[in-house]
């Protein structure tokens, strides 16, 4: 019964705990119960003449814990399940600490064991005990749902959330949220009629309340409060202002409806980094080049965003340093040129860019459609190649009729750099057309692969 991984809780022989196999030192952690405390002096023994400690901490439904005294020196270990002294009756338990580790919870919580009178550990649970408890646990929740419907029919503006039976049936713990005093001296009376048991009311807190029913927060996670969290301080709204938090409800409630507990748990941290910056708040920096307010402050970075009141949409980060800086200047009655300083604006304009800034962008959508484009224009320039070359050598025939000397290398010389160079294309120069072919090749428009105008 010590945990739902956990057996019956019946003893074991050999000194083993009852509903646990491990020794004590249960690795199940907050799974096995609410609240779990390591015991890390579990395996250390105690040094000779020293009596082990006789109080232990017992854990009753949900986050509910108490202290007990083993008057009987029985062997005790965590997960045991015993009866406790009631009032009236008696209560069933499970153990959660043992031995040295009791000392320090009690210096934690403020307990004296000297001065304080704790309530007596009868004995281990039996199995008789075990299985009225159990028939304690199932009336919980109908018992739960009909104290609420009696509680709106007396008109109380109180909520209900738990409901807790002792372990032999005789006595029921009913605890309740309410924003004020509640008189619920006639609803004891009808829930005594109905229930025929003993009733104890206690209001609880909305922290308190999320605690025993546990959730599962917005970080994931089991709730602090119903896990390991048992110190619940004042959470107040500059706590988000100092970790400069949006200020919405939504996000900074928790499941209670509060502010979450664990904005306290880095607020040290965040007051500790604020002391070095200087305090801006509704100041502004004077330059000659103009007006500069604040924008936003990177605590952990130590760099606070300014910018100008002509340009608001460009951050400038400046240091902790240079803002104090202007700061003393501007008290001083005097304006630097720029926030930034001069070299820091050279150092900027050396500081060369990486070429691989834009390397997504340098890849076009259509950049297939520019190849195929590329091949058309390449194999129409070659026709129009062939097509002028053509028209040179008609151009060269109907030119001056050239010596017999030089009739013949004129003839040849084409073929022969087309031979020696057939894939490249040679510069030619314009030759000297007459009037004549000029009008030709006006009025002449290739098509296709035709061969030389008529």
């Amino acid at each position: 019964m010590a945990c739902a991984n956990c057996s019956t809780g019946q003893d074991n022989k050999g000194g083993v705990p009852a509903g646990c196999g491990s020794n004590g030192a249960c690795g199940t952690g907050s799974s096995c119960n609410k609240l779990h405390v390591f015991d890390w002096l579990g395996n250390m023994s105690l040094p000779n003449g020293q009596e082990p400690c006789d109080i232990v901490e017992i854990r009753f439904k949900n986050s509910r814990k108490e202290f007990y005294k083993n008057v009987n020196r029985l062997p005790l270990y965590v997960g045991d399940v015993v009866a406790t002294e009631a009032s009236p009756g008696h209560d069933i338990g499970v153990v959660s600490i043992t031995g040295e580790l009791v000392r320090l919870q009690l210096k934690k919580k403020g307990v004296n064991p000297n001065t304080t009178e704790f309530k007596k550990i009868y004995r281990k649970a039996k199995q008789q005990d075990i299985d009225k408890w159990r028939e304690a646990q199932a009336l919980e929740v109908e018992t739960m749902f009909k104290s609420r419907t009696l509680a709106l029919r007396l008109g109380l503006q109180m909520k209900i959330s738990d409901v807790e039976y002792q372990g032999d049936k005789s006595k029921a713990i009913f605890y309740y949220t309410a924003d004020g005093r509640v008189d619920f001296r006639e609803l004891i009376k009808v829930m005594a009629d109905e229930f025929k048991i003993r009733i104890e009311m206690r209001q609880i807190g909305a922290r308190q309340e999320a605690a025993r029913l546990g959730a599962i927060g917005s970080c994931g996670r089991e709730l602090c409060c119903s896990t390991w969290l048992s110190d619940f301080r004042t959470v107040s709204t500059s706590a988000a202002r100092y970790q400069q938090l949006s200020l919405n409800p939504l996000k900074l409630a928790g499941q209670c409806g509060k502010l979450k507990c664990c904005l306290n748990f880095e607020l040290d941290s965040y007051q500790d980094a604020l002391k070095e910056f200087p305090e801006i708040d509704n100041k502004k920096l004077q330059t000659e080049k103009g007006i500069a307010f604040h924008q936003k402050t990177d605590i952990f970075k130590r760099i606070i965003w300014w910018s100008y009141t002509s340009e608001p949409d460009v951050f400038i980060p400046l240091s902790i340093e240079r803002t104090k800086e202007i700061l003393s200047m501007n008290a001083q009655n005097q304006k630097p040129e720029d926030l930034i300083e001069a070299k820091q604006i050279k150092e900027a304009a050396s500081i060369k860019k990486p070429d691989y800034e834009n390397v997504v962008g340098q890849d076009s959508l259509t950049r297939f459609d520019h190849k195929k484009k590329s091949s058309k224009s390449k194999h129409h320039n070659q026709k129009k190649q062939q097509h002028n070359q053509s028209d040179n050598k008609q151009a060269n025939a109907n030119s001056a009729t050239p010596s017999p000397q030089h009739k013949k290398p004129q003839q040849h010389a084409p073929q022969k750099s087309q031979q020696h160079t057939p894939h490249h294309n040679p510069i030619k120069q314009p030759p000297k057309h007459s009037n004549q072919h000029k009008q030709r090749h006006k009025n002449h428009k290739p098509k296709g692969n035709e061969g030389n105008p008529s």
